[in-house]
């Protein structure tokens, strides 16, 4: 397989990432290759590693403010914590994540492509004690769990913000109660990338209450 060939950014991602593209390259070789190595890529992912995953990830990040804290609960291999890192330097990213293999090549990765801005934590959300301005995760649960594990996470006047796929407003509307117990409010949905990318991203954004 001739990972270079595959893993050639879009010309999307080259409108995405302005400037930051060289890090997204490297970040996507790596997942390429000892992303799918260690069993945290499928093999079958490796062509849609921009369109799929980083692009998907990326999106967003434009919308935070400068300086703010960030934690990506269930990161596996950085998505979206790692590519919000690489994104926006002028923001601080805690990657949470259990699984010691994952930690290990979240640590690689952020030595790898020199990042200053990230933390490594192994361990489950419930295990954190501090809070950040945002909490967001992929890809790892339903909205009504998640809500249960990040919100906890979200200190008062931040956010939650999850990225979700087309049945994201359904999700909303079977979790709200569960939204509500846990200290949300005002979940909606925004969407990123119109225009620009052939399936933009959804993002669900709950604010914790005050």
């Amino acid at each position: 397989m001739d990972v270079s060939r595959e893993t050639s950014p879009p010309l999307e991602a080259v409108a995405v990432l302005g400037d930051r593209l060289d890090l997204g390259r490297r970040y996507v070789d790596l997942l390429a290759t000892e992303g799918v190595v260690r069993g945290l890529i499928g093999p079958r992912e490796v062509p849609r590693l921009w369109s799929r995953h980083v692009l998907n990830c990326a999106l967003p990040a434009v919308a935070l403010s400068p300086g703010t804290s960030v934690a990506d609960v269930g990161s596996g291999a950085g998505l979206p914590g790692l590519v919000w890192a690489i994104m926006r330097p002028d923001v601080e990213v805690t990657l949470i994540e259990p699984l010691l293999r994952r930690t290990t090549f979240l640590s690689e990765a952020v030595e790898e492509l020199g990042l200053q801005n990230v933390i490594v934590r192994r361990g489950r959300a419930e295990e954190v004690k501090e809070q950040f301005d945002v909490v967001t995760s992929r890809a790892v649960a339903s909205l009504g769990k998640l809500a249960q594990w990040c919100l906890p996470l979200v200190r008062r006047g931040g956010q939650m913000q999850a990225i979700k796929g087309s049945s994201a407003d359904q999700e909303i509307a079977e979790s709200i109660s569960t939204i509500r117990a846990a200290g949300g409010t005002n979940p909606r949905t925004a969407t990123y990338g119109e225009g620009v990318v052939e399936t933009p991203t959804t993002l669900v954004i709950i604010d914790k209450a005050g």
